[in-house]
């Protein structure tokens, strides 16, 4: 249970217009009429944000893949407070960003997988080369359970928290880890997720862990192989030239790969099987685009945390929020698309402001 006690802070968005009523300064919101200040102890049920998760495996922490960035002031965590009390129709959107804190590695950051000279597969590789779908599977098995050990950390808790709490509207991420589900959160996501496999053909889906159970049934050496990079020796023939990478990645000689990895098909149809998520080239479903535009649309409020907006399916909805009138804000270390529309801008790590921002205290409440 987390409790908040306090005042109610006073800093105000330049694009709202500010007001005083009874000598405290408010701001409105769209369809708010007035608010006024109260003094009120805000329970939220479902635990703590002290983080009593598991700590993430050594091999989470050996890289450093989170960007370096000052704490967070207090004038930022006291404008983001205002955002969540004053909004009623509160949309999130989460990057990599939030992931990164728990030890999943994104591609823009400094540190991100471009920095090493990675290529994300795309689309159109997968779908016209078998090549290339051997090389992605036998890349994904083997980094499967070290992606999966990966804990929700303080972000994904606290907005769990604060959507069982009533103050979030809608989540929306980019990601394709599950972390805000196993925190407790059901959001939309944008891009599909890892955690389903489907087949291209008849479009029948089922879960990954299933998938792995066939791929290692094909494969029966390659599971020896992986325990192979813990315990012999990386990248020997008894590992098939598998070495851990620091960020989680498995690096798997080409030979071993080409010819000697086995990909199951579809059990419909036999058709070709693809993790259910959105590939640089590809396009994001219509109906789970529309309800994502919808969503952005129709928020009083739009909170972008820890993405920099440089996919348009990001941005656009960002910006749809913005052109609609929306509050928009962002918090994330970098860059961002939307920096020259979206008038408040945090540089902050994402895990690190969220908790400090429950800490503030009471809520505004629409006046009766």
């Amino acid at each position: 249970m987390i409790r908040a006690l306090g005042g109610v802070a006073t800093d105000m968005f330049p694009v709202c217009q500010p007001l005083r009523s009874r000598g405290n300064l408010v701001m409105l919101f769209k369809g708010c009429r007035r608010f006024v200040r109260t003094t009120c102890r805000v329970s939220i049920p479902g635990g703590s944000l002290s983080n009593e998760l598991k700590a993430p495996p050594r091999f989470l922490r050996d890289k450093k893949i989170v960007p370096d960035a000052d704490p967070p002031h207090k004038e930022d965590i006291h404008k983001l407070y205002q955002l969540f009390e004053q909004s009623k129709r509160l949309t999130i959107l989460t990057g990599a960003g939030i992931s990164t804190e728990c030890g999943i590695p994104d591609y823009r950051s400094p540190n991100g997988a471009y920095s090493s000279g990675f290529k994300p597969i795309t689309h159109q590789e997968f779908t016209r080369s078998s090549r290339a779908r051997r090389r992605y599977w036998a890349r994904s098995y083997a980094g499967w359970r070290r992606f999966t050990a990966a804990q929700p950390g303080p972000a994904h808790t606290a907005l769990a928290s604060l959507e069982r709490a009533g103050r979030i509207d809608c989540i929306i991420t980019q990601n394709v880890d599950r972390l805000h589900h196993r925190a407790g959160s059901d959001p939309l996501e944008l891009h599909g997720t890892v955690y389903t496999v489907m087949c291209l053909d008849c479009g029948f889906s089922f879960p990954r862990d299933s998938f792995q159970d066939q791929l290692k049934a094909l494969n029966p050496k390659w599971a020896e192989a992986i325990e192979s990079i813990d315990h012999g020796e990386p990248g020997s023939e008894k590992s098939f030239g598998m070495k851990q990478r620091p960020d989680g990645d498995i690096e798997i000689d080409e030979k071993f790969w080409e010819e000697g990895f086995h990909i199951p098909v579809c059990e419909k149809c036999q058709g070709v099987l693809k993790p259910d998520v959105i590939f640089f080239g590809d396009n994001i479903p219509k109906e789970r685009a529309t309800q994502a535009m919808e969503a952005a649309k129709q928020s009083d409020a739009f909170l972008v945390l820890g993405s920099s907006l440089m996919t348009m399916s990001a941005f656009r909805l960002v910006r749809a929020a913005h052109e609609a009138g929306a509050v928009t804000a962002i918090v994330n270390i970098g860059v961002t698309r939307a920096d020259d529309i979206v008038p408040l801008k945090i540089s902050a790590r994402v895990g690190e402001i969220l908790p400090r921002v429950l800490d503030v205290g009471s809520l505004g409440v629409p006046a009766l």
